[in-house]
């Protein structure tokens, strides 16, 4: 465990226990064989502490149906309450047993609870090995793409949703003047967005290559069962080796290769005519006889166990 995450994970451990020691609020959830063990830091939220517990249910079986089994044996999660509305943010601690920490506003509902992102984005991360910091834009990235294609894919958002969030948001993550490749710019639209562009582009690479066969999603399976997730450390060569051997392609390692020290850009505006998507007064509309409409539509179809 790196010395930052090391910092985190105690800090989180120190707030579940603050937790049950001042309220003693605690919940159980089971998604297949694994276990969810969920503290609250107060029991006055309106939709109640059995509902958020449904929710962190809801949102497990989504990573679930992603990944083909949840992420890890055992996980902790701790909710800290707060004033008003919505989830205000999380984070996910590679420990032993995984902590992930989100704050949630005492009048949520269950609308707000079932629209946010946030939460599977933190799951997300529990099914990666641990990387060296200067990697952390293949973890955020990830958990930015996956988090979407896993929603979309569950019903819980619709395809226009998923792809107009990245015909918006991904240019964020596109290199500015002086950026010197994905390992050594770490800025926030770099880390988070530069990762989600990488992983866009690998998964219509791999779909490409294998005649629409295997996605990035059978790449993060053979990652997940050959390491275990966050409970591990590997090398992010060994992570992009796995995936591309569960694939038969090169994908991972080349596109590393090409972005890793390199901020040359990504043509988005090229990917989106060939995926037949484009943003008209306010609405994505799809083209269905664009190139890569067939992989538009399947990355967004649930993805076989």
């Amino acid at each position: 465990m790196t010395a930052s995450n090391l910092k985190w994970a105690i800090l989180a451990l120190a707030g579940v226990l603050g937790s049950a020691q001042a309220a003693d609020l605690e919940r159980a959830v089971a998604i297949d064989g694994s276990r969810i063990d969920v503290r609250f830091t107060a029991e006055d939220f309106t939709v109640g502490l059995d509902e958020l517990t449904a929710w962190v249910g809801r949102r497990a079986r989504i990573v679930r149906d992603f990944y083909g089994r949840f992420p890890v044996p055992a996980a902790r999660l701790l909710i800290r309450a707060t004033d008003g509305h919505g989830v205000h943010g999380g984070r996910e601690f590679p420990t032993s047993v995984p902590s992930i920490t989100v704050t949630i506003g005492r009048d949520t509902t269950r609308a707000e609870l079932d629209d946010d992102w946030v939460l599977v984005h933190e799951m997300v991360h529990l099914a990666l090995p641990e990387l060296a910091d200067r990697h952390a834009w293949l973890e955020e990235g990830l958990a930015v793409y996956v988090e979407g294609v896993a929603r979309a894919q569950a019903g819980n958002i619709t395809p226009e949703e998923f792809w107009g969030g990245l015909v918006d948001d991904m240019p964020k993550g596109e290199p500015r003047a002086g950026d010197e490749g994905l390992d050594r710019t770490h800025t926030w639209g770099r880390t988070y967005w530069g990762g989600a562009i990488f992983c866009l582009q690998a998964d219509l690479a791999i779909r490409e290559r294998t005649g629409n066969r295997k996605g990035l999603e059978d790449a993060l399976r053979a990652i997940l069962i050959a390491s275990g997730g966050d409970t591990t450390e590997w090398t992010i060569e060994r992570v992009l080796q796995t995936g591309d051997r569960a694939t038969g392609t090169d994908v991972l390692s080349g596109l590393y290769k090409e972005y890793g020290d390199s901020g040359q850009a990504v043509d988005l505006a090229a990917i989106w005519r060939k995926l037949g998507i484009a943003r008209q007064g306010g609405q994505i509309l799809f083209d269905d006889s664009a190139p890569l409409a067939a992989t538009r539509n399947s990355i967004t179809r649930r993805a076989s166990p």
